[in-house]
């Protein structure tokens, strides 16, 4: 493949493994995910939910196979963009870089809003101090653009810092609740009989539980600042899906072990967790509220840096407007991507926010912002033979190439079913034309671009993490 005049690098060997795992966990944040996501699970899955986090976790070392295999052969900023682009051509590779920036875009509007939401919670209940949510999530918005813009190693460190908090008050107070409640324990939660309607009660927590996984990916946007990227953004993909998987489980037994096993009520509760913990250890519930906050924090600073430089990449390959390719001349940074993203997800807020619930609001854009996700999921899974046919034939591996893929992409079409099914009350019922609309203009696009730019087949893909020109 011909090579293009770079238009700047990132900075190289930023970032070790250890750094890159940290911001993938981060960028999931398992306190904010969990504590809106497992009622809904349980709803569907009754006691048995944790079997449906289980098979969660598996389909998601799906997906996690194809991003590895791909970032063996080319590590690359641009991720998914890249792999289908080159699978398909620039067409779909055009086409993938708007699709998958706006579903990313409208995600990270929920945590934004959250941030400000929760914020404004906690400080009320525990100080008495009454903050507008819009400004506390302004707030959080400006620190995050800050200090992504000023260093991947800062910002990672920052993500990394707040995420082990967060994990450490998340297990205290599993462990707490435990103990408390050591007579209820037992292995019902874990039992197949205990799963609502069987295969049909899995399904129907599916689509949540692999929302509790959304930013598994988050290591393969990092693979130009991290050292050895063909090994380790591989090793960062499944280490963090496992480390997700298996901790979710633990919250989730240790969450139904304080409600003593009754579906009913924990399917009624807003917010679970806090709510056992608050029947567990009501003195010590502002563990809790801050595990919630840490998280919802480490978690716009880990999207932020990963999911931006999708929107870099794509500026710097001419897939999307040069100017958000440009790096900051001493940081080595993507700054005007970082701003621009982070900033248009606050405009998002700000614009839907004024008169719903932060909570609601968090529902609304996250169930929208997935839709887009998940199907560049299932695209990237398919690219994955094609791309390997195309330019590693020898290598080709049927079953690790092909069989896998596409198993993976089988599964995926029921949470994404879940999500665009008829029959959702509104707004929901419009989100799957939105995203087909969305669709529709990025293949558009792609279409145009590819006349505009007939050179725009050698551009994809251009930059490789650890390759000079």
């Amino acid at each position: 493949m011909t090579a293009i005049v770079p238009h700047g690098r990132l900075k190289r060997d930023a970032l070790g493994l250890p750094q890159i795992v940290a911001s993938t966990l981060a960028n999931i944040a398992p306190a904010m995910s969990f504590f809106f996501g497992f009622g809904l699970i349980v709803t569907g899955a009754g006691v048995a939910a944790p079997l449906t986090i289980l098979v969660a976790m598996v389909v998601i070392l799906f997906l996690t196979n194809t991003l590895a295999e791909f970032s063996k052969y080319r590590p690359s900023t641009g991720s998914f963009v890249t792999f289908i682009g080159m699978a398909f051509g620039p067409v779909a590779g055009a086409a993938a870089s708007v699709f998958v920036v706006f579903g990313y875009l409208v995600a990270a509007s929920s945590v934004v809003v959250i941030s400000g939401g929760w914020a404004h919670d906690t400080l009320k209940l525990f100080l008495g101090i009454d903050i507008p949510w819009q400004l506390l999530s302004l707030i959080a918005t400006g620190i995050v653009g800050f200090l992504v813009s000023r260093g991947v190693a800062l910002s990672t460190t920052w993500a990394a810092v707040f995420f082990y908090f967060e994990l450490v008050l998340l297990i205290v107070g599993a462990i707490i609740m435990l103990v408390v409640n050591r007579g209820s324990i037992t292995l019902a939660p874990f039992e197949w009989h205990n799963l609502s309607g069987g295969l049909k009660g899995i399904g129907l927590g599916f689509p949540i539980a692999i929302y509790l996984f959304i930013g598994w990916e988050n290591s393969a946007t990092l693979a130009e600042e991290t050292r050895d990227a063909r090994r380790n953004i591989p090793r960062a993909l499944i280490i963090g899906t496992l480390s997700i998987g298996i901790l979710y489980m633990f919250l989730a037994y240790a969450t139904e072990i304080a409600f003593h096993n009754n579906a009913t009520a924990i399917g009624k509760s807003d917010i679970p967790f806090v709510d056992a913990f608050k029947a567990s250890a009501a003195g010590l519930l502002i563990i809790a509220y801050l595990a919630g906050l840490t998280s919802i924090f480490s978690s716009l600073l880990g999207l932020t840096n990963s999911q931006a430089r999708i929107l870099f990449n794509s500026g710097r390959e001419g897939l999307l407007p040069r100017f958000f390719g440009k790096i900051h001349p001493q940081h080595r940074t993507p700054f005007v991507a970082m701003w621009s993203f982070v900033l248009i997800a606050f405009a998002i807020v700000i614009v839907f926010g004024w008169n719903i619930k932060p909570v609601d609001l968090f529902g609304e854009t996250g169930s929208l912002g997935t839709i887009p996700v998940i199907v560049t999921y299932l695209i990237t899974n398919l690219a994955l033979p094609v791309y390997m046919l195309k330019y590693h034939r020898v290598e080709f591996n049927a079953f690790k190439h092909a069989v896998i893929p596409v198993v993976g992409t089988i599964l995926m079409l029921f949470p994404l079913w879940g999500l665009v099914q008829p029959g959702q009350p509104a707004p929901y019922n419009l989100f799957p034309w939105i995203a087909l609309g969305v669709l529709v203009l990025s293949i558009i696009y792609g279409i145009v671009l590819e006349r505009r730019d007939p050179d725009l087949v050698q551009k994809i893909g251009s930059y490789v993490a650890d390759e000079e020109f």
